[in-house]
This record gives C-alpha cells, structure tokens and sequence, in this order.
C-alpha cells in the first residue's frame, strides 16, 4: 500500500492553530487587566454622540453621524446643510 505523505499539511494546520490562540493569548493579556476596554470605548463614543447631538451635528467632528441619522430607523432628522 502506497504512503500518502499527508501527513505534512496536518503538521501545517496544527500550526496555524497555535499561532492563532497565540495571538488571541497575547490580545487578552494586553487588555486583561482593563476588564471594562469595550465598557469603555462604548461610553465614550456615546457620550460624543450626545454631544453632537446637543450642538445639532454642527461641528466637523459630528459630520460623520449625519449620513447614519438622517432615516426612518434613528428617528433623528437634522439638516445637513448640503
């Protein structure tokens, strides 16, 4: 019976896993002790909208917001000005 030599692409693949959880293992230890990183960003990307919001997305950092806001699903019309 002839060897199939496939051996090698297992060998490859198992590597590829390891390699993976190595990453996924060196990002949780990078945030690993801020428990709350997504908690965090979230807040403070609401709190940003917010405030746009209250200045009616006049300023240049709240252009971004008008092209997601402006339909029947946010409820928020405001006029761009465009």
């Amino acid at each position: 019976m002839k060897d199939p030599h496939n051996r090698a692409h297992v060998g490859y693949g198992m590597i590829l896993v390891a390699a993976s959880l190595t990453v996924i293992a060196l990002v949780a230890l990078a945030i690993g002790s801020n428990v709350l990183f997504g908690d965090h960003l979230q807040r403070a990307n609401t709190a940003h909208f917010k405030e746009c919001k209250a200045n009616d997305f006049k300023t240049k950092d709240c252009e971004k917001y008008l092209d997601r806001i402006n339909n029947d699903v946010s409820g928020i019309y405001v006029d761009s000005g465009k």
